[in-house]
């Protein structure tokens, strides 16, 4: 079984930056492609970004690219969702998910945490 937990979720301005973190932990694979999405209030959960096992391949969704950054630490079995130019659009549950096989959109991840809160302000 796999745990995720994310971090770093907090009240930021617009415009600003963040780091969320989602440490991996209970049966820990390099092989495991993770993935990050979110749930803005009374919307359907949506793709943000995804990373495969090795690193080498990483795909973001329209609303993201140029501005958030998908990256992960084997050695700390951690991977990270840096957001910059925030928008007041970003506010959501930002969930990490973790999984064998998926695709460009995230599909397929199965394992979830339970999510880091990420409000921007004007």
């Amino acid at each position: 079984q796999v745990q995720l937990v994310e971090s770093g979720g907090r009240l930021a301005q617009a415009g600003g930056s963040l780091r969320l973190s989602c440490v991996e932990s209970g049966r820990p694979s390099r092989l495991y492609a993770m993935g990050w999405f979110r749930q803005a209030p009374g919307k359907d959960r949506e793709f943000v970004a995804v990373i495969s096992g090795a690193g080498s391949a990483i795909y973001y969704a329209d609303s993201v690219k140029g501005r958030f950054t998908i990256s992960r630490d084997a050695g700390k079995n951690t991977v990270y969702l840096q957001m910059s130019s925030l928008k007041i659009e970003d506010t959501a549950v930002y969930y990490c998910a973790a999984g064998l096989v998926t695709n460009r959109a995230g599909n397929g991840l199965e394992y979830w945490g339970k999510g880091t809160l990420v409000t921007v302000s004007s």
